[in-house]
């Protein structure tokens, strides 16, 4: 019964929240929009793939249109000079003016424990509320959803707005759909609901349901830009506008990365790890396969390293690094494993210089950004075989391999003792057809592609309504 009066509910909302559609012109015309660009960003530190992508198309914007104003809604305590310098301490882009920033307070709305049920459909009806904050505030000529909170694009359309957005991952997929038909367990569906078939049934209307609202509210999009090949097959099978999206692989720091050396010093052999610490990232299994792979090892060949890097959005992903320590030491694994939190651009291009191979491990990734950084520093990759890794990523180069593939613990073993096993030789050889490969995704083709998508739009607003 609660499923039904929340959808009920949902769909009582959303249609007066359409219905307010038809006073679009009134609203249009009675707010003075500034001829500016307004990139919805609520959590500007969270410091991964999706806060560069931010950094570069604020960049992108500011040399295509010097004339363009541009502002950043976020929900941190952040002014303009502290955002331009982030942009430049942890990813190496220098903007080139501050953009303006339009603080929102009521981010809340949009956190994952605010919604222990129904997660997907709270937080996105929860950034309706934010993004009407967002545009009460300042209303932008053109609204630049960088976050993949689709359903705030109608409310941005009432208010006016030119709609732009660039897409990571859909918010729901048909894989998603099928692992709960199939009552798989994992991050997004819990063991509770896999092990009960009346759950998962419930659970698959629930996702039907989404899918579609999700599918009429991305169609607002004016324009919309992707990230790999599989998230381009999602949101056009979704949002069904294909002749407005475009796909443009995210910026990856090929440059200074591939200025590195491709041959590695250190007595001790290092594997990286760079995520975020949150659950689909996969962490743990990370670490059982290297765990593994130690106790594989020929005992007259070097005890590897792993250095797991990266950032925690709050403190929960604080809880799961702390989780990772304890199963390290479990594992009797501190001996080889480190840590490393919240460190600078500098200190991670230090880092990713020293490793031999690096680790990737989520599920159905949408690019993987952080596996082509592997690449172009020299790293050999070990990525999931899935999605953006497989179908855009770890590919041959000149009949070369690039990298490895892996499904499982005993797969993410095996690949890391290949490694491990390789002679000097052999490792140069594919690392430098990795980083090769690497060159298709680089920092300056993304300014090239993204000015291109945005241009017809940015010089004639009126072309597309």
């Amino acid at each position: 019964m609660p499923i039904f009066f929340l959808l009920a509910t949902i769909s009582t909302s959303l249609a007066l929240i359409f219905a307010s559609l038809s006073t679009s012109v009134i609203i249009s015309r009675r707010r003075r929009r500034r001829r500016s660009v307004g990139f919805f960003h609520p959590y500007t530190n969270d410091g991964g793939g999706g806060e560069r992508v931010l950094w570069c198309a604020v960049r992108a914007v500011q040399e295509e249109d010097p004339d363009l104003e541009v502002s950043v809604f976020t929900g941190d305590d952040a002014t303009p000079e502290s955002l331009s310098s982030r942009a430049l301490d942890r990813f190496g882009v220098q903007l080139l003016r501050p953009p303006m920033v339009v603080r929102l307070s009521k981010r809340k709305w949009i956190e994952e424990k605010a919604y222990p049920h129904f997660t997907m459909i709270g937080q996105s009806m929860g950034s309706v509320y934010l993004s009407w904050e967002a545009l009460r505030k300042f209303t932008p000529q053109f609204y630049f959803d960088t976050s993949g909170y689709a359903f705030t694009y109608p409310l941005a359309r009432i208010f006016g707005c030119k709609v732009i957005c660039y897409t990571h991952y859909p918010t729901i997929s048909s894989d998603m759909v099928s692992r709960v038909r199939q009552r798989s367990s994992m991050y997004n569906n819990e063991a509770l609901i896999a092990k009960s078939i009346w759950l998962s049934r419930c659970k698959v209307i629930y996702y039907a349901f989404f899918s579609w609202l999700y599918g009429f509210v991305g169609s607002y999009a004016h324009l919309a830009m992707v990230n790999s090949s599989w998230t381009k097959s999602h949101i056009e099978n979704l949002w069904k506008i294909p002749d407005r999206t475009r796909r443009v692989y995210p910026p990856c720091d090929t440059s200074s990365l591939q200025e590195l050396p491709l041959t590695r010093a250190a007595e001790v052999p290092i594997f990286i790890s760079v995520a975020q610490f949150r659950p689909e990232k996969a962490h743990t299994l990370q670490l059982e396969a290297f765990s593994l792979a130690v106790q594989r090892l020929d005992s007259d060949l070097p005890k590897p390293k792993l250095q797991f890097v990266g950032s925690c959005r709050n403190k929960e992903d604080l809880g799961r690094l702390q989780n990772l320590k304890d199963k390290s030491r479990e594992l009797n694994m501190d001996e080889h494993v480190e840590f490393h939190k919240d460190i600078t651009y500098r200190d991670l291009i230090r880092l990713l210089g020293g490793a031999i191979a690096g680790l990737h491990s989520m599920i159905d990734e949408h690019f993987g950004i952080s596996v082509v950084e592997y690449m172009a520093a020299g790293a050999i990759p070990i990525a999931h075989n899935s999605a953006g890794p497989r179908m855009d990523i770890v590919l041959g180069e000149d009949g070369c391999q690039t990298g490895f593939l892996a499904s499982n613990k005993e797969e993410y073993a095996d690949a890391i003792l290949k490694v491990l096993n390789m002679t000097e030789a052999e490792r140069l050889t594919l690392a430098a057809a990795a980083r090769k490969r690497a060159q298709r995704f680089s920092e300056q083709k993304f300014y090239e592609d993204f000015r291109a998508a945005i241009h017809p739009l940015i010089a004639n607003p009126t072309a597309l309504r």
